[in-house]
């Protein structure tokens, strides 16, 4: 039987060989400390066997076992037991998208293709391209072709250093390069630009799998099977659907799978002005939407003329942001990905029996205008009939191969799907992987599911969605930090902060800038709000941290690649870069950083506790990023996937200090003991009046629970809260922070006497 999911605490697991480990027996000695805390599910990162050694899981070379390394299928039994003891339960990340092949050994479906070819068994499991070259599969995974003469024959493999490839059988006579030349495979440099199989995105080390076959299905879902029919799992986080060819089948095919009851949401990042298709049998998504909307709520409007004219000091006119955007999905779709795109042009033309010299152009074009990442879902059939004719009022050039595109799409088929796929791919590389790296407006907008164009979100907007979500997705996942997310969601507070002070950030960054300058000022500009986002309050900048900061910034220059890449990285510029990193660190700057940090952190701990209360109680499932119980100063991965210190949040869960921990633990708690009205009850706006009605955001869930944040306070330091009232529901309601009986209209003086937010519950019956 399925225990219905109130709430989930994110773990990322790993096994001793990643660097440190966190297994399923580490899991099952934290289930007393997650159980007092309110969680009612462990929500558990991928748990199939990956690639040895794996800090993340989400390259399985083993779909059909539970990873040894985390404690095997005995180990997670435990762990499901000990859970359901304590009224708990587990909910899964599984990854049908694709499998990890960097070490073709330890996966064996990859291992049997390369040695077997077409003639393998598992050569439908992969998406593979027989048609590119000379029928063999192309692996982009030498440094140059000139590395084929290295390769050496060890009994039945072909070896280059610690890299290992099957040899077919009767095929290993002669020279590494001979018995090369007579495999179903084809090893070349990477550079090449040519690739036999679908990735995952352009990862070649991830190789996508063929889930809209039966055969590959139920091969795939045998272990998750098991899961339901032992009673093991109550839920799954199904990871980037939209890059499978069918999601809307597959995820029909996975519901018939785990039953009715299970708790099933989707990894979907939608568009600003995107609903999840509705007619999809899951609960809803993983939340990213939810994420933008409540940390945008934050945001200062009155700080978007200021933080604009400082990002166009690099010569940037905002407004040309989308051009930009278009940009730079051409040059994801002809460069990071040719190979798929020229997949997606050979296809068009065995479609149509035609092609154009400007086929090519035309679907890079067309890929441009599409601003979601997938639009063949019911509701969005509009999308891609608007998108061509967009293209073509702007290239009229490029009528005939858009009626070509037309005509290989209209039934359906391998070409629609491919264009489809590429669109996602091309999207993520465009958008997450590289312009939000180079937008330095408000960096904090820069994420997951966001629109940095997109200047915060007003209280109408705010209270709408949530009203919606109410309605339509009431079991939808709620997410402030995933371990995909650009920046841990204290780190984004602390930056949407700035929106409330942009001249005085202007001002700061202007002396920075004239002292220490950066050696490029887009990269400058975008890293020193970073750097504000994770700056020590005693301005203590220690090893780690200094470490952390100089892989951080070389991670964001290269996935910026405006002045390095990491296919060409610029020794020359990271060592400027890294340079210029250690003289803020160590001069006088770090001192000014380290007063304005002091100066705006009572207006940074107002915002992370607003956000996280919001995130626990709006309508959904809110998900606790593991350790976010406490502040949390994580950049992007691998920063977001360090060890957590439980201990010392056990210690801090008996003393309901610092804040974040008795906001986390007192809304959990309450979710638990009422939990038909955060599962059912409605999300119903509480406007506040008098002169700061604006800085108060409060609604009612169902008829005994109502939260209040405050926002924007920096604005607030001149007048206070004079005047301002919140007028609570009839009843008598207790503040479950301060405990605290309220009734009727309550100042904001009052409400907010001892924390910046409220969590009322009424008591009167």
């Amino acid at each position: 039987m399925t225990r219905p999911v109130l709430s989930t605490y994110r773990l990322q697991l790993r096994g001793p060989e990643s660097g440190f480990a966190f297994t399923f027996a580490d899991a099952q000695d934290q289930l007393d400390y997650l159980d007092e805390l309110g969680v009612s599910h462990l929500y558990l990162s991928p748990v199939m066997t990956a690639v040895r050694g794996s800090a993340h899981g989400y390259d399985v070379t083993d779909p059909t076992t539970v990873s040894a390394e985390l404690g095997g299928a005995e180990g997670l039994a435990r762990l499901s037991a000990a859970a359901r003891a304590r009224g708990m339960g587990l909910v899964i990340d599984i990854v049908p998208n694709h499998v990890g092949v960097q070490h073709p050994e330890q996966n064996p479906w990859w291992w049997d293709v390369l040695m077997h070819g077409r003639s393998s068994r598992y050569a439908a499991f992969f998406d593979i391209d027989w048609d590119i070259g000379d029928g063999r599969v192309i692996l982009p995974v030498l440094g140059s072709d000139a590395d084929v003469a290295d390769l050496t024959v060890d009994g039945q493999v072909l070896r280059l250093g610690d890299l290992v490839w099957p040899i077919a059988p009767g095929t290993g006579g002669g020279s590494g390069a001979q018995v090369h030349d007579r495999q179903h495979y084809r090893l070349v440099g990477w550079r090449d630009g040519s690739c036999g199989y679908r990735r995952f995105f352009s990862i070649t080390s991830l190789a996508g799998l063929r889930q809209e076959d039966r055969a590959v299905f139920d091969a795939w879902h045998a272990e998750v099977s098991r899961w339901f029919a032992d009673g093991l799992v109550d839920g799954l986080r199904v990871d980037h659907p939209d890059g499978l060819a069918n999601p809307q089948g597959y995820l029909a095919w996975l519901r018939e799978l785990v039953g009715p009851d299970a708790w099933i949401v989707v990894e979907k990042i939608l568009a600003v002005d995107e609903a999840l298709e509705p007619s999809l049998p899951v609960a809803g998504s993983t939340g990213y939407d939810a994420l933008r909307e409540i940390g945008g709520l934050f945001i200062d409007p009155e700080g978007e003329p200021a933080l604009t004219e400082l990002f166009e000091t690099v010569g940037i006119d905002y407004r040309a942001m989308p051009a930009l955007v278009a940009e730079q999905k051409a040059i994801a779709a002809t460069e990071t990905l040719s190979s798929e795109l020229a997949r997606l042009h050979r296809c068009v033309v065995a479609a149509t029996g035609a092609d154009h010299p400007q086929l090519t152009d035309a679907i890079v074009a067309l890929l441009g205008r599409i601003g979601v990442y997938r639009s063949d879902y019911l509701g969005l059939t509009a999308i891609l009939p608007v998108a061509l004719g967009q293209v073509r009022a702007q290239r009229p050039d490029f009528d005939e191969p858009l009626q070509l595109v037309a005509a290989a799409i209209a039934g359906g088929g391998d070409t629609a799907v491919r264009l489809q796929q590429l669109c996602g791919a091309v999207t993520a590389k465009a958008i997450e992987d590289c312009q939000f790296y180079r937008d330095a407006r408000l960096v904090s907008l820069n994420e997951v599911g966001g629109d940095p164009s997109c200047f915060g979100v007003g209280a109408a907007e705010f209270h709408h969605r949530a009203a919606t979500r109410a309605q339509h997705w009431s079991r939808a996942m709620t997410a402030l930090s995933t371990h995909d997310t650009k920046r841990g969601e204290d780190v984004r507070a602390r930056i949407a902060v700035l929106s409330q002070v942009p001249s005085l950030w202007a001002d700061f960054v202007a002396r920075w800038e004239a002292r220490t300058p950066s050696p490029d000022l887009a990269t400058g500009l975008f890293l020193w709000q970073n750097i504000f986002g994770v700056w020590p309050l005693d301005g203590r900048v220690s090893s780690a941290l200094r470490e952390r900061l100089h892989s951080y910034a070389e991670k964001a220059a290269r996935e910026a690649a405006r002045r390095t890449t990491w296919h060409t990285p610029d020794a020359e510029f990271e060592g400027a870069l890294h340079r210029w990193l250690d003289a803020v660190l160590d001069g006088a700057i770090a001192r000014e950083m380290t007063e304005l940090a002091r100066e705006l952190a009572p207006h940074i701990e107002s915002d992370v506790l607003g956000q996280k209360l919001l995130a626990l109680t709006v309508p959904g499932i809110p998900d606790v990023y593991q350790g976010t119980e406490f502040c949390d100063d994580s950049l992007v991965d691998p920063d977001n996937r360090r060890a957590v210190d439980y201990a010392a949040r056990r210690d801090a869960l008996r003393s309901l200090r610092p804040p974040k921990m008795r906001v986390v633990a007192a809304a959990l708690q309450m979710r638990r003991a009422r939990p038909d009205t955060f599962l059912r009850g409605g999300h119903h706006p509480l406007p506040a009046s008098g002169p700061a009605g604006e800085h108060v955001v409060a609604f009612r869930r169902g008829e005994d629970v109502v939260v209040a944040v405050s926002r924007w306070t920096v604005r607030l330091q001149g007048t206070g809260w004079h005047g301002t009232v919140v007028e609570l529901p009839p009843g008598t309601w207790t503040d479950a922070f301060s405990g605290v009986g309220h009734r009727g209209a309550v100042s904001a003086v009052e409400l907010f006497a001892e924390l910046p937010v409220a969590l009322l519950e009424r008591v009167d019956g």
